[in-house]
Order: structure tokens, then sequence, then C-alpha cells
């Protein structure tokens, strides 16, 4: 499925099986993830998405070739590929672990061409191995939806009392690993949504509400998995002192002026930009340790625009899965 620049749709069309570089892998894709950053390139909310370009950076399939460099997989291995995709690996931020934000950085299905295809190929460093207990569909929103959730998780470092905003594919995984770690997990949805309440509760919230509404408690910090610029001032307004609220999101809306008490008490406010190798590997382990629940509705390849519209307006609960090849 490409993607045309100009009108923002989306074409199923013939092009030439990619052959890898000497440090790629090629990939017979099965399934891959639909993601919100998907929206955000179809949709032109990202900056120079490239014309022609295949979405798609929740990748599971098997290796059909290998680079003449690579040593790590062998032709038959099961594999992921997340969104960071290649980074220049002697930029100071490389050096020091933060790869993530490597200014040469590229990415699976928006500057790299991704797995709305048959076959893809990825560089074998920034590729992973998958936990067996996970069948490819549910596997493939571990690649984001988890990666980025157990990122921003991270940022939250030991609170106990955790806001999550927007329960969709992210949250819903995360929330089982806070509850997992004794955490107390609100979840706050669209007002009204009392399926989406109910889903959360069923995912590991101690608690669900609309996110219109005040915390029950005050919060030690807050993750935003929706775009949404208005609930960072809601969000702080429930938030206890030196709380800190966590962005997760590649692209959101203008976050509106707020007083200056809802930042005072060494209240925090920060973003989460991509992801690193150890973060997948950390997460990969951890995910195989816990064994999370994934809720997936799938679709086969040819209505990967019916997917992008459902998950546009909210239709179903956890993670989209496009169907490209047999498990």
């Amino acid at each position: 499925m490409q993607l045309s620049r100009t009108d923002h749709t989306l074409r199923l069309v013939d092009i030439p099986v990619p052959t890898p570089s000497p440090t790629q892998v090629l990939i017979r894709v099965s399934v891959c993830g639909v993601c919100r950053t998907d929206l955000h390139v179809v949709d032109g909310d990202l900056p120079d998405v490239p014309d022609k370009i295949i979405p798609g950076h929740e990748i599971v399939g098997t290796v059909t070739a290998l680079g003449d460099r690579v040593q790590d997989f062998r032709i038959g291995d099961r594999v992921g590929v997340p969104w960071l995709g290649a980074t220049c690996g002697s930029c100071r931020f490389c050096l020091s672990g933060r790869e993530n934000l490597c200014d040469d950085a590229r990415f699976t299905g928006y500057t790299l061409n991704g797995g709305y295809a048959e076959y893809a190929v990825a560089e074998s460093r920034f590729t992973f191995r998958l936990p067996d207990r996970y069948d490819d569909a549910t596997a493939a929103p571990l690649l984001c939806a988890g990666l980025i959730g157990y990122r921003s998780l991270s940022m939250t470092g030991d609170a106990r009392r955790l806001g999550i905003y927007g329960f969709g594919a992210a949250a819903h995984l995360i929330a089982q690993i806070a509850s997992a770690q004794s955490r107390e997990v609100y979840a706050f949805t669209r007002p009204g949504d009392v399926q989406g309440q109910a889903f959360a509760l069923a995912h590991g919230a101690d608690w669900a509400g609309p996110s219109d509404a005040p915390a029950p408690r005050l919060l030690d910090a807050a993750i935003l998995f929706a775009p949404v610029g208005e609930l960072v001032p809601q969000a702080l307004a429930s938030m206890d002192k030196a709380g800190v609220v966590v962005c997760a999101g590649i692209h959101m809306s203008d976050i509106p002026s707020f007083p200056y008490r809802l930042i005072w008490g060494e209240r925090q406010v920060r973003s989460v930009a991509n992801l690193t190798r150890d973060d997948g590997l950390e997460f990969l382990k951890l995910a195989d340790t816990i064994g999370l629940k994934v809720t997936t509705r799938e679709y086969p390849l040819e209505r990967a625009g019916e997917a992008l519209d459902d998950l546009r307006r909210g239709a179903f609960s956890g993670a989209a899965v496009l169907r490209v090849g047999a498990s």
C-alpha cells in the first residue's frame, strides 16, 4: 500500500521485491500493526512525508534473505521491526546511548518503506526476535504501542499513582505492566465512552472515568497517549507536587496556556521521542515474562484505509492489525 502525498490516500500497487543492503534483512511480512503514528503520516501531520512511501512500523514476519554483513539472523527467523529504523551510529546521541535522538535517524513507514506490504527490508541492528508466547497478530502491537508505551512508563520513575489519558493500543498494554509493578492505574477516556472505561478496567486499570473529570486522587505521574494538547493542563491539575506529565505521541495538537500554579511545585511536562534498541530488548523480555493480554482487530491489507478510519473514529478497543500473509 503506497501513500499518495497529494491526496493522502493509500493505493494497492505491484512493485518489485526489495533487495537487502549488506546490513539489512529481507522480511516476508505476515502482519503489520496499525498505529496512530500511521495516521499522522497519512494525514500529513508529520513534515516531509515522501511521496509513495509504504507506511507501517509494527512489522512481524520471517527473514527470507540476508545482507552480506548480517550475522545475527538466519533465514527462517521470526522477527519484528519497530519505528526507529536506522541511525548514524556516530553522533553524540548515538554514542551516549540516546540513539532515539539521533539527528540523522530514519523511521520505518515514514522515511523508510514499512510493512503495509508483502515484503520489507530492515536494518538488522533495528530488528528484534519476538517472544514465542505471542502469535504474529498479538506480537505486532508490542513493536510500537508496547515499546513507546514502555519508554513513556520509564519516564514516570517510581510513580505509584499513574494516570493514563487515552486508552487505546499502547495504554491497554502499559496498564497491565504498571499493574504488575503494583502501581495504581487511573484511566481517562473520552467523555461518555463507557465501553472504553470498561475496557480499561479489564486491562489493568483500578479506576476509569472521563478525561474532563479530575482524578479521584492526586497523581504522581500521567502518560498522555491521546494527541490532544488540552489534556496537558487537565493532567497537571490532577498532579501532586513533583509529578510528571509524559506526552507520549510524536504529534500533538497545540497545548493551551495554563496558570503557573499548575506546574509550580516542581511538576514537569516532558515528551518521549522514539525508542532505543535497549528499550526493545528490555520490553520484549518483560512482555515475555508477564504475558500481556493483547486485544486486536484484524483487517486484510487491502482494507488498510478502513483500519485507519476506524482508528481515527475510535471504533474499536485495543490495536488494529493488517493481515498480509499466512502466519
